[in-house]
């Protein structure tokens, strides 16, 4: 660090001032494996380097920002009065007497880390003063299968060139947040890192679908099932379960399997299995056979009502 609190990036990062976009990130990449506070447990040396090379990386990796930077650069280095106007800086930063609060102008006024290069996306910035940004939150959207919403699940994801585990709880649904602390962005002179926040989506199951805390789907019968009822074997999420149809059920009826719903904190809702009658596309002959057998032996006539309403 140099009079007047200025920090030299390129020296920081050990790349040349005309390093390319490629350099600069190969360069933060090996720096941050290095002083990772992961790597370096209780180190507050390699804590602040660590800082220092993020802080660096978000600047010198964005056009915009490294161009600001280097006219800030030659600017101070023209002026002995912090205090003054650099000639010739841009129009739209002021010439700040005190590094830090450039650097906080310039990564609030242009945005935090970009998600081009490997950060998440920077929540909104609320100030409690002219240069004190708090929310240093970022946020993701993640889709998890129906299946890893109803069981729980881990995932392992990048986040600023950094591998963090993420546990999912059972039961979750679309739009539920998930928090882990000290993963989100970083800001210069605040002195610790913000949140990461995870907006999951949960993708539609072909069977299954939720309606609050219950599970709700079809479940096929033959002829001869709803006719003569008895046990039969179902899928639940859970695994195989059995499930009695009683004689006669009509197709449309909702047969309730309590318990076997979705997760909700300590208790499980109910599934819901609405009875759906499945025909073949095309009946052996013998099953043609015995229709006919019973065709003969009918004693009923499904449309007595419907014909004498019909003559109204």
């Amino acid at each position: 660090m140099t009079k007047g609190g200025f920090r030299d990036y390129f020296n920081l990062l050990g790349i040349e001032r005309n390093a390319k976009t490629s350099e600069i990130k190969a360069a933060f990449r090996n720096l941050a494996r290095k002083y990772h506070p992961d790597v370096n447990p209780g180190d507050k040396n390699a804590e602040a380097k660590f800082k220092e090379i993020n802080e660096a990386y978000a600047v010198l990796s964005d056009a915009k920002k490294r161009k600001l930077y280097e006219e800030y650069l030659q600017n101070w280095k023209k002026s002995s009065d912090m205090s003054s106007k650099g000639s010739g800086f841009h129009a739209d930063f002021e010439w700040h007497g005190n590094f830090d609060d450039f650097i906080n102008d310039l990564l609030e006024r242009l945005g935090g880390f970009q998600a081009s290069n490997g950060f998440p996306r920077r929540s909104p910035l609320y100030r409690t003063g002219a240069n004190t940004p708090v929310n240093l939150d970022a946020e993701i959207n993640m889709q998890i299968t129906f299946l890893e919403a109803f069981r729980g699940t881990d995932r392992r994801l990048k986040v600023n060139d950094e591998r963090v585990q993420i546990r999912i709880p059972r039961g979750v649904c679309t739009g539920t947040k998930l928090r882990v602390k000290g993963k989100g962005n970083f800001q210069p002179g605040m002195g610790r890192r913000g949140d990461l926040i995870i907006t999951l989506k949960v993708a539609q199951h072909p069977i299954w679908k939720l309606e609050h805390n219950q599970l709700v789907a079809d479940l096929p019968l033959a002829l001869d099932e709803l006719l003569l009822g008895g046990t039969v074997i179902v899928m639940t999420p859970d695994g195989q379960a059995q499930i009695f149809i009683p004689p006669g059920t009509l197709p449309g009826k909702t047969l309730k399997l309590k318990g076997k719903g979705w997760p909700v904190k300590n208790d499980r809702g109910d599934l819901l299995l609405t009875i759906k009658m499945e025909l073949p596309e095309q009946w052996s002959p013998k099953e043609l056979e015995l229709f006919n057998e019973l065709k003969e032996q009918r004693t009923t006539n499904p449309r007595k009502d419907w014909l004498r309403l019909a003559r109204l």
